[in-house]
């Protein structure tokens, strides 16, 4: 027990690719998805999770330490942190400051998979339950010992525009946007005015040009 909540703290986010809420197998696996794993941690925080990937199955192969490493997506809740979008934003709405626009690098539509902490608590709960014992005793092990990874995520991203947009609902005030752009228009609202077009345009021939 005392061994997962270490790694709650050394091992809270292992760097990965996916997204999806899996078990996986051991780091050294995973680690081989990285583009570059040996890439210099950019903050403590990083390092952290660098370390513990590099430490944990090197004790759970030599020592036979049963070991769970979980992967938190985007926490929010009570008492979290001021910095994140979900806590900054009811502010900036509540003051009429504008809400940053936010994209990727690649200028796409940047979402996060929204964690309520509540859910993490049971995650981390049932892990605990779950978890296999150690093999190992006074330096050496009878076999080999348990090796999880679980990611503890909500399986559905959501655009931060739309968190926004449902903040403004919960707050009865509208958000001020950078420069003003909101989009009004989902991708449901958007097909159906492009098939009245295309029908409309089209019509029942074979119009080859426009």
């Amino acid at each position: 027990m005392v061994i997962l909540l270490v790694l709650l703290v050394f091992l809270k986010s292992v760097k990965m690719q996916t997204h999806s809420l899996h078990l996986f197998g051991p780091l050294l696996v995973l680690s081989e998805k990285r583009l570059n794993r040996s890439t210099p941690p950019a903050s403590l925080y990083a390092a952290t999770k660098k370390v513990g990937e590099e430490i944990s199955p090197t004790c759970n192969h030599i020592y036979g330490l049963s070991l769970t490493g979980l992967r938190f997506f985007t926490v929010y809740g009570p008492w979290g942190r001021p910095e994140m979008a979900y806590f900054s934003f009811p502010k900036d709405i509540l003051k009429g400051k504008p809400i940053p626009i936010f994209e990727s690098s690649n200028h796409g539509i940047v979402a996060r998979d929204f964690t309520y902490i509540d859910d993490i608590v049971k995650g981390c709960l049932g892990a605990l339950d779950a978890a296999g014992k150690s093999t190992g005793s006074g330096g050496k092990k009878e076999g080999a010992a348990q090796f999880r990874i679980f990611n503890l995520g909500n399986a559905m991203p959501v655009p931060v525009s739309d968190l926004a947009s449902i903040l403004e609902k919960l707050l009865k005030v509208k958000a001020k946007w950078e420069f003003g752009y909101k989009p009004t228009t989902d991708l449901q609202m958007g097909l159906n005015k492009f098939v009245r077009w295309y029908e409309k345009y089209y019509g029942s021939g074979n119009k080859n040009d426009l």
